[in-house]
């Protein structure tokens, strides 16, 4: 269980209220039932519950504020809400409010320990440990004065006083019968405060555990998520890895072209009457797949006289696929007298 600060306890305290006022209540509901109600109607036949001179020990109220956080913490997670005696919750945060008496996390909490110090007050008066009763109720009445519960605990703690003094008087109880009384009753308070605040501090402790795997999930989720995102970013980075890369361009030159066919131009009629010479240079491309795609007059020899019929031959022309189109030059002779 991970420590709580005092400001951070009441909400955990009211959680466990509940489960403890419902087992502390069927204890003591019928004995509550029994006491004398007619103590208030006859104040004189009662005696006044004196509270011990210190609710809160010396050497508790001894320790600076830090020391008494730490000691309330520790106490709290180990089920010492009351008791006992010095080493409790209750005196601990009674003793940091008179050094802090503005902290308000720790009024809440004393507010969220006071029902079960009453029930816890209730139930020493019923098993007749009058000294534990006592203690307790000092500690109430030092949380709060004006407690509406005081008033009661003070007269129905009194009554059952001078009736347990009245009994034994009737029974006339030995010292050994005194001391084995003694024994048991303690015996049973650290029982039944021992149950009580272990149930309290079950609840808190089933609170935190259903808080921790609430994150947990929320956690798991979180990384569950970033684990598909994770795994879809490298799916792609491997599926970009995989497509085939496109092949790099070769550097290819006029002097890699691969001649298949390169008919001869036609001779221009007029030319041909005439007995007409030339030449003309055409420059042209060769694409990929040895087709010729351009071509063009660079110079001629006369002038457009074979123009027409150079171009139209060059565009006919076709190379060995050279995998890069290569663009280059070539001249075309005309001769009438030629083969």
């Amino acid at each position: 269980m991970s420590p709580l600060a005092p400001d951070a306890r009441p909400a955990h305290l009211r959680l466990a209220l509940g489960v403890l006022l419902v087992v502390a209540i069927s204890a003591c509901g019928q004995k509550e039932d029994a006491a004398p109600a007619a103590t208030g109607a006859e104040p004189a036949a009662t005696q006044p519950v004196q509270p011990p001179a210190q609710a809160v020990s010396a050497e508790v109220a001894a320790l600076s504020a830090d020391d008494l956080r730490k000691k309330a913490t520790e106490a709290y997670q180990e089920s010492k809400l009351y008791a006992p005696a010095g080493d409790n919750a209750m005196e601990y945060y009674l003793a940091l409010r008179d050094k802090l008496p503005g902290d308000p996390g720790v009024s809440s909490a004393l507010t969220d320990l006071m029902p079960m110090t009453v029930i816890a007050t209730e139930q020493s008066r019923d098993r007749g440990d009058f000294d534990e009763a006592q203690r307790l109720y000092g500690l109430i009445e030092k949380a709060d004065k004006s407690h509406p519960s005081l008033p009661r605990l003070k007269a129905s703690i009194a009554a059952a006083q001078e009736a347990e003094i009245k009994r034994a008087e009737e029974q006339k109880l030995s010292a050994e019968e005194e001391a084995a009384k003694k024994i048991q009753l303690e015996k049973e308070r650290l029982a039944q405060q021992q149950q009580q605040q272990q149930q309290a501090a079950e609840q808190l402790a089933n609170q935190q555990a259903e808080q921790a795997a609430a994150a947990k999930r929320e956690a798991d989720q979180k990384a569950a998520a970033q684990r598909e995102a994770d795994q879809k970013a490298a799916q792609q980075r491997a599926a970009q890895q995989a497509a085939p890369k496109p092949v790099e361009k070769a550097t290819v030159s006029a002097s890699d072209l691969r001649p298949i066919s390169t008919p001869a131009p036609r001779y221009p009629i007029d030319a041909l009457r005439a007995g007409q010479s030339g030449e003309v240079q055409v420059e042209f491309t060769v694409a990929a797949d040895g087709s010729v795609s351009s071509a063009r007059v660079v110079r001629s020899d006369p002038p457009r006289v074979f123009d027409r019929e150079a171009v139209a031959a060059v565009k006919r022309w076709r190379f060995e696929p050279i995998g890069t189109p290569v663009t280059t030059r070539r001249t075309i002779g005309f001769n009438p007298g030629g083969g």
